[in-house]
């Protein structure tokens, strides 16, 4: 017997572009194909194939929540609003939707905005690693460490190698005074491949402790 052909994301594309001459008013084939454009780097096509998705099928919450994802790429965090929150218009419990308007708040700086938007994502879908680990970013800005800890502490025990969450809890420990800790993290957050800032080791080397 042959094995299972092996994917090919290209021939998946062309498969794609195959079915829209056919159904050209095909809203999810053109999402579809978006996502797959993605996949490949081809950002500008896949935001043209998310237009024409959400042209034909404007009830398809997932093509905002990808476009926004896009107008985040570029820096456009006003679009990425808006289309997240379109999504979230046509399903109210989307919560991929809730975490990325929190994400965008924290990039922001709106630390309060991010939190009320993370803990609804989180509400309702508990296992979302990025937005936790938002939260705890959010909970970071407004001094609040111990909240900080807390969430960075839920993520690692879902996923012990997530590198910003040791980060995270190391800037919790350094801003409390519990250098050695924080220490630990930082170092933790570097075995797990996050690039931590040079200038806050030597910080902390500089420190009596």
């Amino acid at each position: 017997m042959e094995g299972k052909r092996k994917f090919n994301i290209h021939d998946y594309i062309a498969d794609l572009r195959e079915r829209i001459k056919q159904a050209p008013f095909n809203g999810l084939a053109h999402y579809n194909l978006a996502c797959a454009l993605i996949g490949i780097g081809d950002y500008e096509e896949a935001e043209k194939e998310l237009v024409k998705a959400i042209d034909h099928a404007p009830h398809l919450c997932e093509a905002y929540v990808q476009l926004g994802g896009l107008a985040f790429r570029k820096g456009d965090y006003e679009l990425c609003l808006k289309l997240n929150q379109r999504a979230i218009e046509i399903t109210p419990s989307f919560a991929v939707a809730h975490s990325n308007i929190g994400f965008v708040y924290a990039q922001r700086g709106e630390a309060d905005k991010a939190i009320e938007n993370l803990e609804r994502a989180l509400s309702l879908n508990p296992d979302l690693v990025q937005a936790r680990t938002t939260l705890a970013s959010a909970y970071l800005m407004k001094k609040q460490y111990d909240k900080c800890i807390e969430e960075c502490e839920k993520v690692i025990k879902q996923e012990p190698k997530f590198a910003p969450a040791y980060y995270n809890m190391g800037l919790a420990y350094l801003e409390m005074g519990e250098y050695e800790k924080a220490i630990e993290y930082l170092n933790l957050a570097k075995e797990n491949n996050y690039d931590v800032p040079e200038e806050i080791m030597e910080e902390i080397a500089q420190l009596e402790f």
